[in-house]
């Protein structure tokens, strides 16, 4: 699912619910809290946000370890 909504692929997403999955989201400024049923209702969900908000990509360049060895 999560390597779907990366890709932005809603049909993929459909796939890995069922019609008996609630969706619960808890809200924010940009999509208000609401809760989704069955497929019909994630895949809403899910083309909401992919709709209403901007997707940033984050790449570490370097990681820094503060435990001794």
């Amino acid at each position: 699912m999560l390597s779907a909504f990366a890709e932005g692929n809603v049909d993929a997403i459909e796939e890995t619910v069922s019609e008996d999955t609630v969706w619960i989201y808890h809200g924010t400024q940009v999509i208000p809290k609401s809760e989704f049923h069955g497929i019909e209702g994630v895949s809403k969900f899910f083309t909401r946000i992919l709709n209403r908000t901007e997707k940033l990509k984050f790449e570490a360049e370097q990681f820094i370890s503060t435990i001794r060895l």
